[in-house]
């Protein structure tokens, strides 16, 4: 039995290059030996996470999109935009900063590729309890400063994501993980196990 093919990149070429992404164009070798042009989104990957709290209800937040011209209700999240800093240290920095947070039992629920025909951009998403709240930092952009919270029991959170009321990816599948984990549906992996799609060459350029 032959191997299967691996899709050598014959040349690469970047087209735009910004603080939060990049464009690249890559000549990929098909199967036949033909070169196609592939356009890829470069991303530095992020977090997300779903704070549940004592009583069984999510912590989430409304945010504007700018892409899509709305506000839609999410979970906290951030980008890895910290050079070094472990995907854990920057889910516990993005659940203070956005949602006025610490949470004490953390584990690991799920990696999401949004768009992988498109970017290589991955979401590892946790589940935080034992909430305490604290005070979000001073000075946030103007954004997170329109921020609007709400606490939704999480059968509710999984209810609004089937009826299409949830769209953001990470925050309907991160909910869907979370349900499933927590009436025994399905098993963890460990906090820090492996995440081999985390995304690399964004960060790699260095900063802009």
């Amino acid at each position: 039995m032959s191997s299967p093919h691996e899709f050598p990149v014959a040349g690469s070429e970047t087209l735009y290059a910004g603080r939060v992404m990049a464009l690249r164009r890559d000549e990929v070798v098909m199967p036949g030996g033909r070169a196609a042009a592939r356009e890829v989104v470069e991303h530095p990957g992020a977090v997300a996470v779903v704070p549940l709290d004592g009583d069984g209800s999510v912590v989430m937040i409304h945010q504007y999109r700018h892409p899509l011209r709305r506000r839609l209700w999410e979970l906290p999240a951030g980008l890895l935009d910290e050079p070094g800093e472990d995907p854990v240290a920057t889910a516990h920095r993005e659940l203070r900063e956005e949602a006025g947070l610490e949470a004490a039992d953390w584990s690991l629920l799920v990696d999401v590729a949004g768009s992988p025909g498109l970017s290589d951009e991955t979401v590892r998403v946790y589940l935080a309890r034992g909430l305490t709240a604290m005070a979000r930092p001073d000075g946030p952009d103007d954004e997170e400063a329109a921020l609007e919270f709400d606490r939704v029991p999480l059968a509710d959170a999984v209810g609004r994501v089937l009826a299409g009321e949830i769209v953001n990816g990470p925050t309907s599948v991160g909910l869907l993980a979370a349900h499933a984990v927590l009436t025994g549906a399905a098993r963890q992996r460990p906090l820090h196990a492996p995440w081999p799609d985390r995304p690399t060459r964004f960060a790699a350029r260095g900063r802009p």
